[in-house]
């Protein structure tokens, strides 16, 4: 499972003792909030409520080794704060030095799979003339285009490129995606859910992480309180990075 390894790169990642500061499981995204001695970083992972069986979780003195220890766990909520706790120990070390980059920008294939709805990834797709296959979960984000997930099994090993929405983290089908898109030259795990720190995915079959540090840890919590879903916009950096 893929959330079992990066929980155990993490644990083993961690070189100095962090203050949890603050956390939520909240919508758009659950958050998790960090301080060591080079200040605070913030991990993020998108809150499925459609996964949600109810609200209950184990969880006794919650703490940052707490939340990591249960990223692995079948409860929904324990899993979504595990990965933003591993997400903000991630953007604690990570460093981005490159510009702005786009992960569209690396597509070359001309058979594309974007798995989770992204509407504008679509359309830069469709735009450069590719041939786009979109895969979702939930019926909410489908459209006239949208292929159930179940069509992932049948038809990823057909693709040439996949993009994966981090959501895929969540609900488990990570190991799946990469097991079956055995032809794909570039995988790319993508969105804010996707801010783990690249060597975590070394070996995996995952080639690229397009996600977003955050710069402004404060402005960005705010506005992630008062229900922004882009509220760590403007106090962010994208990046795209090799893994």
């Amino acid at each position: 499972m893929m959330l079992k390894l990066l929980k155990e790169r993490a644990m083993e990642a961690i070189e100095e003792e962090f203050k949890l500061v603050d956390f939520s499981f909240a919508l758009p995204y659950t958050y998790v909030v960090i301080e060591g001695e080079k200040g605070k970083s913030i991990g993020l992972a998108m809150t499925l409520p459609e996964e949600i069986g109810e609200y209950k979780n184990t969880f006794t003195e919650p703490s940052l080794e707490e939340f990591i220890e249960k990223a692995d766990s079948l409860n929904i909520i324990e899993r979504t704060l595990g990965l933003a706790a591993i997400n903000a120990v991630s953007q604690y070390y990570l460093e981005v030095v490159d510009e702005e980059k786009d992960a569209i920008e690396l597509i070359e294939e001309e058979k594309v799979a974007v798995i989770g709805n992204m509407p504008p990834i679509v359309k830069a797709l469709k735009d450069k003339n590719k041939k786009v296959f979109v895969f979702e979960r939930n019926p909410k984000l489908w459209d006239r285009e949208t292929l159930s997930d179940a069509l992932e099994y049948v038809l990823l090993p057909e693709m040439e490129a996949v993009i994966v929405s981090g959501s895929a983290l969540l609900n488990c089908t990570l190991d799946m995606i990469l097991e079956r898109s055995k032809r794909a030259k570039k995988i790319i795990l993508t969105g804010a859910t996707a801010q783990a720190l690249p060597e975590f995915f070394k070996g995996t079959g995952v080639t690229h992480l397009a996600s977003a540090k955050v710069i402004d840890v404060e402005k960005a919590l705010i506005n992630l309180k008062l229900g922004s879903f882009r509220g760590f916009g403007k106090q962010s950096k994208k990046y795209v990075i090799e893994v």
